[in-house]
């Protein structure tokens, strides 16, 4: 299989992503949030995580463009930037899975 050749760009960005994602509690932010947007209180209750650590989690996954957020009123609502960054998660996470099986 010949593959087209890959900008140095495209491949910062790649690990831009994967560096975002390299954390759990990132992939489970982005799990949630594959299902639809959820506001920030959402997020602390499904994760039974302290609202500062999902907003420090939030501000990398901003950070590296994979979530946007909305303000409506006094409530911030994020949702995925790209859903292909939930596929991503998911097959590995899928992946994973699987490898843990049959090891």
């Amino acid at each position: 299989m010949v593959s087209e050749p890959i900008h140095d760009d495209a491949v910062e960005r790649a690990t831009d992503i994967f560096r975002a994602l390299s954390n759990p509690m990132r992939v489970a932010i982005v799990r949630e949030l594959a299902a639809g947007e959820r506001a920030v209180h959402e997020l602390v209750e499904a994760l039974s995580v302290p609202q500062p650590r999902i907003s420090e989690h939030l501000a990398t996954l901003r950070g590296a463009r994979l979530v946007e957020r909305e303000r409506r009123g006094r409530s911030v609502t994020y949702r995925l930037s790209d859903h292909h960054v939930a596929h991503i998660v998911e097959d590995a996470v899928v992946h994973a899975g699987e490898h843990e099986v049959g090891h």
